[in-house]
């Protein structure tokens, strides 16, 4: 999964690697065949949460947690893409 977040990155060169954990629950009135596409069911479900509560979508439970963890843990990837936007200028 390719993260968007850090185009959003405005002059704070000061960055970090996050443990996130999302929980949702809702209830949500859908056609029974667009949950059978277990490809496409996240996706599917985020978006509908993103747009909001109405008539066919009813939060139940919602916790986010997010901690700043050492950048040891993270994988080199994430390390070597820290570095990059800590080197680049757009973060300047």
């Amino acid at each position: 999964m390719k993260s968007r977040s850090a185009k959003h990155l405005h002059t704070n060169s000061d960055v970090g690697v996050y443990d996130c954990e999302v929980r949702l629950r809702f209830r949500l009135i859908e056609e029974k065949q667009a949950l059978g596409d277990r490809d496409h069911l996240l996706e599917m479900l985020l978006d509908a949460f993103v747009c909001g509560a109405d008539d066919y979508l009813e939060p139940v439970e919602v916790e986010v947690d997010a901690q700043e963890i050492s950048e040891v843990d993270a994988s080199p990837e994430m390390r070597r893409q820290l570095i990059r936007l800590r080197n680049s200028s757009d973060l300047a």
